[in-house]
Parts: structure tokens; sequence; C-alpha cells
């Protein structure tokens, strides 16, 4: 075809020029009428059909017989009329293309060349030039109409189709076919609008038929873009021709009742989708939803297969045309038998002979009548297409009536000046017909796409027949195309909408994961990951929810992080704050006992003063951990970590001050020693206090170059928001952290060598035991707190302050406590110096006398059984 196209274009000029003549004679028009310019007109009136191998059988398209008396009753209203065309009759010639693009070509040449054997444009008033076709209608099928507008375009002749095949989009393109209109819209839109009603109804996964003609192939290949800007899937599409194998159509049906979507939408000519319902109705599918196109979806002759029932498509909205039905129903034997297509038509429709000729056949009586008829020819209830045709001439009409002022002034034109005045009109022209149907033509050739929601629906007869349940507007603003003003029947009868998905929608909380190899329509749906959430249905990505957000069970919302800290309200801090305060209670109980009898010996023994600063300073160590109760602040922050530094510090200071004291009272028992004036209550008081500032200037230092300030972990939990304290500088921390474990050891060593000596109550001994538990507290303590979550961080840290502190107070002040209140006869300075006897020595005596008996009793109970 592009080899043909090209030939054309080189030689047309010079047949103009040169002159040509017909390799054939001429085919007589199957309709004519003369004037004083001749419309051409194109109408496949037959068609050939092959239901078995080699065997082609010929019928007759009495719809198309319709269109063409149409043109007819058109031209005639108009040549009656007085305000359009005045004293210009138009004619016409109606030929058959049988719907082959061959001779669709061969009249398309004809309608360029005119009647003649021989052709030459230097005669331009030759009756050769009289009758060429200035304009036509053009044919039905947008392969037919290609094939005649790339040869009828070389010589600027317009056309100007009128059926619903001819809406190829690739007809609008005026670089390639410049001289084709159309009355119908372009497939674009109907494409558009049949992938926006698929995604309208939820239709997800759909399945396709097409016609394998141009028509079929680019109005196919239109939707599927569409559809695929929409997300819909096509499961399958396949393509047929009436004249290929009878395998071919096999496998397409085959195809069909294998599918797993519901929906089909078929864009195929009459022809092709009669041939595929029958073929599937000797083997039904599951119910299927048609979706058709403005070329099947308004045939009357496909009601009959109930498979469609609930077919929905576009179709060209219904118009009355005055007049028409009268001339078509205007028909009489004798008028039939002056053209040889209404014989044709007669005979076939009354299964009579006019003539005679037909063998087997009765002879026409006369008693036939043509009202009586219930075929697609007297059919003119349902008058879409038939409109189309109206207003095509009408255009025609309108074109030349713009160019009349020149044939008033000019004698003679040639053909091709005509042609391209007509079509330099015809795209300008912008008229309303008498049926109130506005007419005009875009940049592209195109009208305006409207058309009607068309539904299948069963009568109350039981029969299917069209209802109208919509309009589609494409003019209107994106969004409100569509305007519905009834409810839909669908398949088999159903009011609910039908489903036809891949995959079933995945709720909110979930998102869509692409099955692997399978197209995007069909997809698993994954549960959003923790934090993420989707909050719509079909979901393709989760959404991660803010800062301090986190997502509900669900995973389609996202609320507050629960924010978690050891508050006061909380039971674990309320133990520990009772434990707290019962230890500072206790300590003042003790501290009250001390100072009653601060003049027994036990108490002034190793220094009174620093018993009562140690019993201050472990109350302080009990009130302390009350700083970590709370939400952390600034303050909160700096006080905690130094308070708890320097009272730690200054209650090890005391317990390392009297361990001293207890090691220097042993040396001052040895003669000529004087030691104990070196370490007396005021170096007692200055080592206390020196240790402790230490500690209060590297406090300071920590403070004052990066404190611990509070923080928003959120880290810890992905559900939670911890608050605590961070450290600032690491440095200051592990500073005060080693300095309070460095006094500790120093402590332990110094009471680990006391522990030995000989006084009845050494208190060495109880310092180097509570040191012991000290450290075990703090050893303990590290991976407790660092394995701790959350609040409970902070409860390990509390609990670890409390325990040291408890070991240190039961450690060194139980056993006086005890004496003092329990044995006042051992709270004397004989006993404590070891001159006294003591119940602790008793027993332990006796304790060694009995294990002295058991062995006794064992070895001889052992000679005895030897």
């Amino acid at each position: 075809m592009e080899l043909i196209s090209f030939f054309l274009i080189m030689l047309g000029p010079m047949l103009w020029i040169t002159g040509c003549r017909l390799w054939a004679e001429p085919q007589t028009p199957d309709v004519y009428m003369n004037g004083d310019f001749v419309i051409g007109g194109e109408f496949p009136f037959h068609y050939y059909m092959r239901p078995e191998e080699k065997t082609y059988t010929r019928h007759m398209n009495f719809r198309q017989l319709r269109f063409a008396r149409a043109m007819e009753f058109t031209i005639h209203e108009i040549n009656n009329r007085t305000d359009l065309l005045p004293g210009i009759t138009l004619g016409y010639q109606i030929h058959d293309t049988c719907a082959e693009v061959a001779i669709a070509v061969k009249v398309a040449f004809q309608f360029a060349n005119g009647m003649e054997p021989f052709f030459s444009d230097t005669d331009s008033c030759s009756k050769s030039a009289a009758a060429a076709v200035p304009a036509l209608v053009g044919e039905s099928s947008s392969t037919r109409s290609i094939s005649m507008t790339r040869m009828l375009g070389l010589f600027g002749i317009p056309q100007v189709s009128r059926l619903p095949y001819a809406t190829c989009a690739c007809l609008s393109d005026k670089r390639q076919y410049p001289a084709f209109l159309r009355t119908i819209p372009s497939d674009h839109h109907q494409a558009a609008a049949l992938a926006k009603i698929v995604k309208h109804f939820g239709w997800t996964w759909i399945g396709a038929v097409r016609s394998d003609t141009d028509y079929g192939n680019y109005g196919m290949a239109s939707f599927l873009k569409a559809a695929q800007e929409e997300g819909i899937c096509v499961e399958y599409s396949e393509s047929y021709y009436r004249t290929h194998p009878r395998s071919k159509l096999e496998r397409v049906a085959n195809v069909i009742r294998r599918s797993t979507a519901r929906v089909i939408v078929a864009f195929v000519h009459e022809e092709e989708l009669k041939l595929l319902l029958e073929e599937l109705t000797r083997q039904p599918p599951p119910p299927l939803q048609w979706i058709g196109t403005e070329a099947w979806i308004m045939d009357p002759s496909f009601l009959r297969f109930n498979m469609c029932a609930g077919a929905i498509g576009f179709g060209i909205p219904r118009s009355v045309i005055p007049g028409l039905r009268e001339f078509l129903l205007d028909l009489s034997p004798a008028q039939a038998l002056k053209s040889p297509l209404l014989t044709e038509f007669w005979e076939s429709s009354f299964s009579c002979s006019l003539t005679g000729s037909s063998e087997g056949a009765r002879e026409c009586d006369g008693s036939e009548d043509i009202r009586a008829l219930q075929n697609p020819y007297t059919e003119t209830s349902q008058l879409r297409i038939t409109n189309l045709v109206y207003k095509a001439t009408y255009a025609i009409a309108h074109a030349i009536h713009g160019i009349k002022l020149i044939f008033l002034e000019e004698s003679c034109v040639c053909k091709l000046c005509v042609a391209l005045q007509i079509l330099d009109q015809l795209k300008r022209v912008n008229f309303t017909t008498k049926n109130g149907y506005q007419v005009s033509f875009d940049s592209s050739g195109d009208p305006v796409a409207v058309y009607e929601l068309i539904n299948w629906q069963f009568k109350k007869d039981g029969g299917l027949g069209f209802v109208t349940v919509g309009h589609y507007d494409s003019s209107r603003p994106r969004g409100q195309e569509f305007s519905m003003s009834r409810a839909i029947s669908w398949m088999e009868g159903q009011t609910e909408v039908p489903r036809s998905v891949c995959s079933e929608s995945c709720p909110p909380g979930t998102r869509k994961a692409v099955q692997k190899g399978k197209p995007v329509c069909c997809y698993d749906c994954i549960p959003c990951a923790e934090g993420e959430i989707s909050n719509k249905t079909d979901s393709l990505n989760c959404m991660r929810c803010p800062h301090e957000f986190w997502s509900n069970n669900q995973q389609d919302s996202c609320l507050p992080k629960l924010v978690e800290f050891l508050s006061w309200d909380d039971s674990l801090s309320i133990t520990l704050t009772v434990f707290s305060v019962a230890a500072t209670f206790v300590g003042g109980c003790v501290a009250a006992v001390f100072y009653k009898h601060r003049a027994s010996p036990i108490v002034r023994a190793n220094n009174s003063e620093l018993s009562f600063l140690l019993l201050f300073s472990l109350t302080l160590c009990f009130l302390c951990s009350l700083t970590f109760i709370g939400r952390p602040s600034d303050w909160s922050c700096m006080l905690r970590h130094t308070a708890f530094g320097i009272t730690f510090v200054l209650c090890i200071s005391c317990v390392l001050g009297k361990t001293i004291v207890v090691l220097m009272a042993f040396r001052a028992t040895v003669p000529g020693s004087n030691v104990m004036k070196w370490f007396g209550p005021p170096q007692q008081r200055l080592s206390v206090f020196g240790f402790t500032l230490i500690q209060v200037l590297i406090c300071v230092i920590w403070l004052t170059s990066s404190p611990p300030f509070p923080i928003k972990n959120f880290k810890q939990y992905k559900d939670k928001i911890i608050l605590e304290c961070a450290l600032g500088s690491t440095v200051g921390f592990w500073a005060v952290l080693g300095y309070i474990g460095f006094l500790a050891f120093l402590c332990f060593i110094l009471a680990f060598l006391a522990r030995k000596l000989p006084d009845n109550f050494n208190e060495a001994k109880f310092i180097t035991f509570s040191m012991l538990i000290f450290c075990a507290v703090w050893v303990t303590f590290i991976p407790a707190y660092v394995s701790s979550p959350g609040k409970f961080t902070v409860a390990v840290e509390i609990f670890a302050i409390l325990a040291s502190s408890f070991g240190l107070f039961t450690c060194i002040f139980a056993p006086k406590c005890y004496i003092i209140m329990f044995q006042p006869e051992q709270n004397t300075k004989k006993h404590l110096m070891g001159k006294g006897p003591s119940k602790l020595v008793e027993k332990k005596k006796k304790k060694k006398n009995i294990y002295i008996y058991i062995y006794i009793y064992i070895y001889i109970y052992i000679n005895s059984v030897n």
C-alpha cells in the first residue's frame, strides 16, 4: 500500500497533465442521478462470507441499503430547498464496494476520472470534467477509507465518512490524509471513553477481541494505551477476520472460554462478531460482561444472542429524520424494477421474482406490502448511523453553497479546483441540520465526540432491547464527561456490578506486590512493615510514620508514640520511693540511737564524728535516688548525676577514714609509736573534706564543659519514646565513676589488711564485707544497666544506689545497733579491747568440741563394722 501511494504521488500530477486511459470498463453506479454537482457515495451493499473452506456466499446488507437511500432522501430534500443552493441541482452516484478494498479503490479512481474511457485535463469543459465527482460520502471501514483517501487526497477530492468503522485515529493525521473528514468521532475518543467506563466500574482484569483490520487494530491499540494509563490489565487480546481459517476462530473462542476475566471488550465489525458469537454458542463460556463499540452495540441482529445480555457500549446518539420513513416505504414493484439493487432487495425481502428469471421462486403478484416488512431496511426507530449519512451529505452541500459564487462568475472550472474549493469550505462549515444537530469539524477533520451509553436489557416479553442509560460528551470538563440517567442491567440480568479482577483489592494496612511474571493487576497484598501505614485501598507503597508517631495494629493510621520515663505515679517508682524514704527514716533512727548513746564506748570508738557524717552521707545517698524519678529536665539531669557522685564520695571517704583510724589505732599499740597524733580528728575531717572536694571539682568541670541534658531516645524502642538524660561529656561521667571506684577499691584494700586485728569488735571486718557488697552491686549493675529497656534502666540505677547504700549501712551500723539495743553488757571498753570473755568465743569453742565428738563416733563405727 505504501508503494502504491508513492507511485500515485509521483504520477498523480502527470495524469492530469498528459491524460490517462482506464484499464477496464467503467462500473455503472448502482444508484445515480444527474445534477450540476454530483456527490459520490460508497456503500458495501454486499459482503462475502466463507462458512466452509473454499466456499464463498454473497449476502445483501439491508442496513447499507437504508443508508444509501438516506443519502438519496437528503439530496432530494436539499434540491427542494430555496435557502440552500438555490438554482443548483445536486446529483449522486452510489456504488457498491462489496466490503472489499480492491473494489473500493477502483470506484475511487472512477470518481476521480469520470465515466469516460479517456481523460485529459486539457479540456476542462469536457463531458468528462462534468461527470467527475468533486466530493463523496465515504466508506464504512477504516481500511477501505485509508485506501481510498490515499488516492483521492492526491487530487484534493474530499471524503466525508459517515459509518462506524471509519473511526481509526490514524485518519486524523492530516499530513497523510488531508482530504478526509468524518461525522463520527475518532476511535481515540471512544477508546478513552471505554477505558474510563471500565475503570469506573472497578474492572481491572479484562479480555479483548478485535477485527484484524485497521479499524480493529488501531482502535484496540488506542484502547490498550488508555487502559494502561487507567491501571487496567488485559488478560488476552485476540484478533480475527471473517476470511481467516475456521481453526483461527476456534482458537479465539477457546481463549475466551478458558480466561478468568469476566469482562470482554470487543472492537470488531459486525461480520466478525457474528461468527465469533455463533462459535461461542456451540460451547458457551462462563457469563461474560460484553463491552462494545458503536460498530455493533446498536445492531438489532445481535439481540438474538442472549449470552450478550447486559452488554454496554457507546452508540451514536439516536435521532429523528422527518420524512425519511415515508421515503423508504414509498417503493412499489414498478419502482423497484428501475434499479437492479432495489430489484434484488424486493426479491430477497418477499422471496419472489419481479423479472421471472429466478428459478424455483414464485412470481411477485403485487400483494407484497413493504410496510409489513420487519428488517433493517424498514427499521427507523433507531436512526443513529443513518443520521451521520444525513449530516455528511448536508456538510458537502453547505461546502458547495460556499463556492457557488465562483461558478456564477466563471463558465468553466477545472475539476481539481472545484474539489480543493469544496475541501477548503468543508473545513469551515458550521451549521445546524433540520433535525437539530450541530455539524462542524476540528483541525483534524473530526466532530465533537458525543455518545450514548447503550445497555442491552430484557424487555417484558423476554427479548433483549436497547436502552440508553447515559451520555458521554468529550467537550465537557475532565471528570464530568459521563452523565448517567438510569440503572444498568448487567450480564444475565444481574443488578449488581460484576467483578472482574485478577486479585482482590488490598485493604488499608497493606500494599500491592506484583506477582512475578504476571501483569501489574495480579498482585499479593503484603502487610505494611512496623512503623509504616497505608490508609487507602490498593496502595502501591506504605508510608513511614513521622518520627514521633507509630503505626497502629491495623497499620492504617499513625498514632503518637508512647512517651516512657520513670514517672512518680508508676508502681515501680512508688516501690523504690518507699524503700528510699524508709531507708532515710531508719538512718534517722540510727542517728538518734547513736546520739542518745554517744558516750558509750562502741559509739565513741573509731571517731563518732565520722560515724555521724557517714550516717548523714548515707541518708543523702538514699535521697539522691529520688532525683532519678520523674520527667527528665535540664536541672534534674545535672542534679541526679552530680548528687550521686558527690554523696557516694562523701560516704566512701568517711568509710575510708574509719578504716585508716582502725589501722592507725593498731599501730598506736606498738611501744614507742605516736602515729595517732598524725591522724587525729582534725586530720580525719580534713581527709574527708579533701576527698569530697576532688569529686566536687570534677563535677563542676563536667557541668561547665558539657553537662548532662534530657533527650528523646527513639532507638531503644520502635513504638516508644524513652525520655532519658544524655551524659553530655562521657569523660566527665567516667571520671566521676572512676574516682568513686578508686576510693572504694582503696578502702577495700585497707579494710582487708585490718580484718584480722585482735579486737573483739574489729570494725575493719564489717568495712571489708560492706566494700565487697558495694563492689558486687556495682559490678553486676553494669550488665543489668545495659540490658534493661526503657524506664527499667533508670530503675536499675536507683536499685544499685539503694542496694549499695543499704549494704554499707547494714554492715557498718547494724552490728553496733544490735549491741547497743540488745547486748549492752558488750558495750564496754574492756570487751571491745578483747580482755573479757566473749559469748561468741564460747560458742566457737562449743562448736569445735561437737566436731571432735562427731569425728570420734564415725571412727569407732567404721572399725566395728570391719
